[in-house]
């Protein structure tokens, strides 16, 4: 199944193929196919902040919500500053330690410091 990128602009995912190109239908941002196929190649499976940063190991991050821990009474604080944090894959992309303890968090709870 041949499946329409996310536009590259806004990473909405309303977007189409005309003729060669893509369309984003919400920013009106147009793109090649070719350069879709080599950005993927490169960037990889990138992780990305909720400000749209690449993240990579040994990164401070700062939280931007609070963040109760399951199976726990533990809440982490919106601002708390977290340093060396290390991007494995899965669902939770971050690996972190805090004064709390170690924590796997998903990268969307967080911005680039």
């Amino acid at each position: 199944m041949n499946t329409v990128p996310a536009c590259p602009q806004c990473a909405m995912e309303n977007t189409y193929p005309d003729g060669a190109l893509y369309v984003c239908a919400d920013c009106g941002h147009e793109w090649s196919a070719a350069v879709e196929a080599t950005d993927e190649a490169t960037t990889g499976s990138a992780v990305k902040d909720a400000n749209g940063n690449i993240l990579s190991d040994g990164d401070s991050v700062v939280l931007i919500k609070d963040l109760r821990v399951k199976g726990s009474s533990i809440t982490l604080k919106m601002g708390t500053r977290v340093k060396g944090i290390r991007v494995v894959g899965g669902d939770h992309e971050i690996d972190c330690r805090t004064d709390a303890g170690s924590f796997m968090l998903k990268a969307c709870y967080l911005r680039k410091a």
